[in-house]
């Protein structure tokens, strides 16, 4: 079953009186269950297709539905809700505060959860993901008492806890070392795995892209490769050609 289905996609951009088409049509599927990478060279349109994929922007033209929801034509503020239903975001910067806790951190995305989160609950659920994530005793400790991999490790339990459906991550390990990167990636593939966790990697490195189970490379703004899983498709799926 598809959790993402994507049909004939176009963001265009007005500069300096002109019209540019960053994405140009794309189509493409991301079945529940799957750990995808989006990969291609700077300027391809990846960067462009995760905000759209995000909900933190529509598209100028074309469908987008998640989880069986039609959300290309929503506004922003629904947008937003759907983001913190379905979503979470693990970024390469980290986008923690600063001088916040760990735990705090985690807990943040409840503060603004559609409807309003059971706060006891979720700080219980926090403390089992800083767990899970090998930061039992770092629950305190502000970022800057964290090595980059400790940091990253509070972005995903932070990602996660909202039980989202889908979690993109943006060039996760482009602030990391090889040793770490390697950790934060087998981590991902540990979710995916043994939860069922949607994922999808948003990379340049073909290194970390090869730890996917599908790569989808992307090319002057369309999908060069990979758009669309092996597996049966639903009706929704635009069918290749």
């Amino acid at each position: 079953m598809e959790l993402i289905t994507v049909q004939d996609v176009w963001k265009t951009y007005r500069v300096g009186g002109e019209d540019v088409p960053v994405l140009k049509g794309v189509s493409m599927n991301v079945r529940r269950g799957e750990l995808v990478a989006l990969t291609g060279s700077s300027g391809g349109g990846k960067s462009t297709l995760m905000n759209t994929l995000g909900c933190l922007d529509r598209p100028t033209a074309g469908k987008y539905w998640l989880d069986g929801v039609e959300v290309s034509e929503m506004s922003a503020e629904q947008r937003a809700v759907i983001r913190g239903q379905k979503i979470g975001f693990v970024f390469q910067n980290f986008s923690l505060l600063p001088r916040t806790s760990a735990l705090d951190n985690v807990l943040m995305p409840l503060t603004y959860a559609v409807p309003r989160a059971n706060m006891a609950e979720g700080r219980r659920r926090a403390i089992a993901l800083l767990e899970r994530v090998g930061l039992a005793e770092r629950m305190d400790h502000h970022p800057s008492q964290l090595s980059g991999g400790q940091m990253q490790r509070v972005a995903i339990a932070r990602a996660l806890i909202n039980n989202p459906a889908l979690l993109l991550a943006d060039e996760p390990t482009g602030n990391l070392d090889s040793k770490t990167s390697i950790e934060i990636l087998d981590m991902f593939r540990k979710l995916n795995a043994e939860e069922g966790l949607t994922i999808l990697l948003v990379t340049h490195d073909p290194s970390v892209a090869a730890t996917a189970g599908r790569v989808v490379r992307m090319k002057d703004g369309l999908v060069e490769s990979g758009a669309f899983s092996a597996l049966p498709q639903s009706p929704l799926t635009p069918q290749r050609d």
